[in-house]
């Protein structure tokens, strides 16, 4: 099989399988076959990299391969149940910052987005910018009317880079499904079709304004939380204008004292506006960290950056509430019975073993005071339980305890004794009410029997149709031979090699019986056509023995 758009992308390939060696992580570039297929010699990792450890080198790689791979790197530390802890964690550690695009070229997108001059929508625009990553930059500037404002721009050129990333990747992940097998149980395909919609969306920055939008109106009654403006007559798909706000960082201390806020007040207020956002809104900022939060003139928290957002819809509000109250009620068979209905545990897996694991970990939490849980580190025994168990979380949850752990952080980082589970409480006990209560009891019973009738309505068609394709002859069985098409691929290809070579020796007996004829016209005093017909066979033979030579296969 050759890799889809190795033609057309071949230069990129070459860099993305450079980079994999130049990290020491040629054996998976050899497993996926990229030298034979790049035409790319083998290569040893380089000696520099030898002695740092596996997760250093890959995010230094993700790194070094630019917005796509770092995105990809995102993605993956929000599936710790996917990968090693370990390597979440260095994950996490991402630098999405890259040196800014010349100005020429942001005002040439600025311009060709808002449809004229920037002098006729800014009265000043920065030609630094305030924040340079791969996708994109932010540049200060003032509108017409005299507002501070921050424009966000697109880097030039860089929808069609992730484009190309995207097809290179999905050609990678479907050769990992094939020539490693261990992978799929980490659905490559899976991981860089999520990658390829959170890319695209973060793409359009019309999906951000909106964003900011749908917490504007969340936040209009709450106090405490202040929500920036869009500018959407100089905002598109390219450009986001925002309020430019001037307050101090969450983590500056010193400056939140010396202003006279209470560092204790603001710990308080964030976890009340971050568990309104999960548990009333069902929509909540996913990256809360101390970079993201800003804290203005009477202790008002202002958030930034709303590329990076959550959602908590009913079902899964649902599922949260289950959970919830088998364990408080410390049953372990409720909780194990949730997931596997839930279907996040694999078929294969050791059922009874889970079981044991997650009455431990109960047993670890059970009974402690709320204020003594560490959120953070119990997030991570849990992901260590679903790595270890391969279960299978929408990226949804990820989300929802990667930004509870940031904020447990961030909260406890104003405020030592902040107990961010007391105050979820609650907000647990409503969920779990409303999940449990008579209303919601009674149109589960209504809509269990609207689907019983409708059942019932379609099972005699469903069955005479099943019963005629029997009679006729029309049922089938799909089987799937699992391995199979890598034993079929490399069978191909040496039926191909063994086809050549004997073309090469029909070549090489017909040439030396032409040499015996005494005929015109000569060469070298031979007849040309025996001459030709060895060297011809000479390179074929050549080229065939370099191919098997690369292949690193005698």
């Amino acid at each position: 099989m050759l890799l889809k758009g190795r033609y057309r992308h071949l230069k990129r390939y070459r860099q993305i399988a450079g980079v994999l060696f130049k990290y020491g992580f040629s054996e998976i570039a050899d497993r996926l076959g990229l030298p034979s297929r790049l035409g790319l010699g083998r290569r040893q990792r380089r000696a520099q990299v030898r002695k740092v450890s596996y997760p250093v080198r890959f995010r230094m790689a993700l790194e070094e391969l630019g917005p796509t791979f770092i995105k990809l790197g995102q993605v993956l530390s929000m599936r710790s149940f996917l990968i090693p802890p370990e390597l979440a964690s260095e994950l996490s550690k991402l630098q999405d910052e890259v040196a800014p695009a010349p100005f020429e070229e942001i005002r040439r997108v600025v311009e060709g987005e808002l449809g004229g001059p920037i002098s006729s929508f800014f009265s000043d625009f920065s030609e630094e910018p305030v924040g340079s990553a791969s996708l994109a930059q932010a540049h200060p500037a003032v509108t017409r009317d005299g507002e501070e404002v921050v424009v966000k721009v697109q880097r030039p050129g860089v929808e069609e880079i992730v484009k190309v990333d995207l097809e290179i990747l999905m050609d990678i992940a479907k050769l990992a499904e094939r020539y490693i097998p261990e992978s799929r149980q980490y659905d490559p395909t899976g991981v860089v079709r999520e990658l390829a919609k959170t890319t695209r969306r973060e793409l359009n920055f019309k999906n951000e304004a909106r964003n900011v939008e749908i917490f504007s109106r969340n936040f209009s009654d709450f106090d405490g939380m202040y929500i920036l403006r869009v500018y959407w007559d100089l905002s598109s798909a390219k450009v986001l204008t925002l309020e430019r706000i001037k307050g101090i960082k969450i983590s500056d201390l010193d400056a939140i004292r010396a202003s006279g806020i209470d560092p204790k007040d603001l710990a308080v207020t964030g976890a009340r506006a971050v568990l309104k956002q999960m548990f009333e809104d069902g929509f909540f900022h996913a990256d809360p960290h101390p970079g993201n939060l800003f804290v203005l003139e009477g202790g008002v928290i202002a958030p930034v950056d709303f590329g990076m957002v959550g959602r908590l819809d009913e079902k899964m509000k649902e599922e949260l509430a289950d959970v919830a109250f088998y364990a408080v009620q410390k049953d372990v068979d409720g909780i194990v019975h949730t997931l596997i209905r839930l279907g996040v545990l694999p078929e294969d897996a050791d059922v009874r073993s889970f079981g044991a694991d997650v009455a431990d970990l109960v047993d670890r939490y059970y009974g402690l005071p709320l204020g003594r849980v560490d959120v953070r580190e119990a997030l991570q025994e849990g992901y260590e339980l679903m790595h270890r168990y391969r279960l299978r979380v929408q990226p949804s949850w990820m989300l929802l305890g990667r930004a509870l752990g940031t904020y447990e952080e961030v909260g406890r980082m104003l405020y030592p004794d902040l107990d961010l589970l007391s105050m979820a409480r609650p907000y647990i006990r409503r969920l779990v009410r409303e999940r449990f209560g008579m209303k919601r009891g009674l149109r589960e019973l209504v809509a269990v029997a609207d689907d019983l009738r409708k059942l019932a309505r379609a099972l005699p068609y469903e069955l005479e149709r099943t019963l005629g394709k029997a009679a006729r002859g029309e049922l089938g069985v799909e089987l799937r031979h699992r391995g199979l098409e890598r034993f079929m691929d490399e069978l191909d290809k040496a039926s191909n090699r063994l086809a050549f070579a004997l073309v090469v020796a029909a070549l090489i007996v017909g040439s030396a019986l032409v040499l015996q004829l005494d005929r015109g016209p000569f060469l070298f005093g031979y007849p040309a056509f025996g001459v030709l017909g060895f060297l011809f066979a000479g390179i074929l033979g050549i080229w065939l023995a370099i191919a098997i030579l690369r292949s690193g296969r005698m």
